[in-house]
C-alpha cells in the first residue's frame, strides 16, 4: 500500500494539469477551498461536498480515562472535535481499487 501525503501543492499541480490555470491561479484557488472549508466549520456550519464526505463539529462530553502506562485514571475535559464522515461513494470507490481483480 502506497504511504505517500497528498499535499496542497499535489492538488495545485492537479488543478494546473486538469483545469488548464497558472500555477498561481491553481495554489490560489486550493488555499480559497481549504480558506472557505475551514472558515464554515470554524463558524460551526457542516461542510458537505457530494460524492466525497461530511465534514462536521462534535461536542464531546467530559469523562473519566485511564493512564495506559500507569492505570491511574484521568479526566478528560469536554472539547469540541473534527470529524469526516466519507460519503457511500467515496467508501464503494476506495474499496473497489483495494480489491484484487
Amino acid at each position: 500500500m502506497n504511504t505517500q501525503t497528498v499535499t496542497r501543492a499535489d492538488l495545485a499541480e492537479a488543478v494546473y494539469r486538469e483545469i488548464g490555470l497558472s500555477r498561481s491561479e491553481s495554489s490560489e484557488l486550493v488555499e480559497s477551498v481549504v480558506h472557505h472549508i475551514s472558515d464554515a466549520l470554524i463558524s460551526g456550519e457542516q461542510v458537505k461536498l457530494a460524492g466525497f464526505g461530511t465534514f462536521s463539529l462534535r461536542d464531546k462530553k467530559e469523562r473519566i480515562g485511564r493512564n495506559p502506562k500507569t492505570g491511574v485514571e484521568v479526566p478528560i475535559t469536554s472539547r469540541r472535535v473534527l470529524v469526516f464522515k466519507a460519503s457511500q461513494i467515496l467508501k464503494e470507490r476506495v474499496d473497489s481499487s483495494l480489491s484484487p481483480n
